[in-house]
C-alpha cells in the first residue's frame, strides 16, 4: 500500500537537508505529489537511502581547503594551495582550492563557512587539507565528525606537528587577548593599550 510522507520525513529517511532533497527534485531524480494545499508528499516505497547516496557519492566534490592567521603569512598560504593542487592532480581528481585568511579559533569565516555548509548539503565527498590544525585550531574533530557522518573522506597531507604552530598560536592568543581585554577595560583605555603592549611583547620574546 502506497504510504505518502512529507518534505521533512523524507529528508529525514534519506539522512539529507531538506534543502537537499527540493534540490533532487529540481534535477529530476526524486519526484513528489502535492496536496491539495499545494504540500509536497512523497511515496515512502521510493526513498531507498542506499540508491540516491550511491548517485550523489559519483556526483560529489574534492575540496582542498587551506588557512593562515594573518596577512604576512600570504605566501605560506600560496605555498599550501600549490601542495594541495600538486598532490590532487596527482590523484586524477577533480578539485576546488577554497582558503581563509584568520584566525584557527574563528569558526565565522566565509571559506570554513561555505565548506561546511556544502559538506552539510551532502556536496562534497573527500576534503583535502595539509594538516589539520588548518582546518581548526581546535575543533577540527568535531568537523571530521561531521565529515564522517556525511560520508566525506579526509585527506591529511602531513600527519605530525604544523611547522607554523607556535607562529599560528602566538597569533592566536593574541586575537583573544584583544577581544576580551577590550570587553573587560573598553577599547580605547590606557590600562587595555598598555596590557596588550606588554603581552604582545611577551609573546614575541617567546617566538623569537
Amino acid at each position: 500500500m502506497e504510504r505518502l510522507v512529507s518534505i521533512g520525513e523524507a529528508a529525514s529517511v534519506l539522512g539529507v537537508s531538506i534543502t537537499t532533497l527540493r534540490r533532487w527534485e529540481a534535477s529530476g531524480r526524486l519526484t513528489a505529489e502535492h496536496t491539495a494545499g499545494g504540500h509536497r508528499r512523497y511515496d515512502l516505497a521510493k526513498l531507498r537511502p542506499e540508491l540516491f547516496h550511491a548517485v550523489e557519492s559519483e556526483n560529489r566534490k574534492t575540496v582542498a581547503y587551506a588557512r593562515v592567521s594573518s596577512h604576512d603569512q600570504k605566501d605560506d598560504l600560496e605555498r599550501q594551495k600549490q601542495m594541495l593542487e600538486l598532490f590532487c592532480v596527482r590523484q586524477g581528481w577533480t578539485f576546488e582550492i577554497v582558503a581563509d585568511l584568520g584566525s584557527g579559533m574563528n569558526y565565522h569565516k566565509k571559506g570554513l563557512k561555505r565548506l561546511l555548509d556544502a559538506i552539510i548539503e551532502g556536496q562534497v565527498g573527500r576534503l583535502v587539507i595539509t594538516h589539520k590544525d588548518r582546518l581548526l585550531r581546535f575543533g577540527a574533530e568535531l568537523v571530521f565528525a561531521i565529515c564522517e557522518a556525511k560520508n566525506v573522506e579526509v585527506v591529511i597531507l602531513n600527519q605530525g606537528e604544523d611547522t607554523t604552530f607556535e607562529e599560528d598560536l602566538a597569533k592566536d592568543v593574541l586575537e583573544i587577548i584583544t577581544v576580551f581585554s577590550a570587553r573587560l577595560y573598553g577599547a580605547r583605555s590606557r590600562k587595555n593599550k598598555r596590557l596588550l603592549d606588554d603581552l604582545k611583547k611577551a609573546v614575541e620574546g617567546a617566538d623569537a
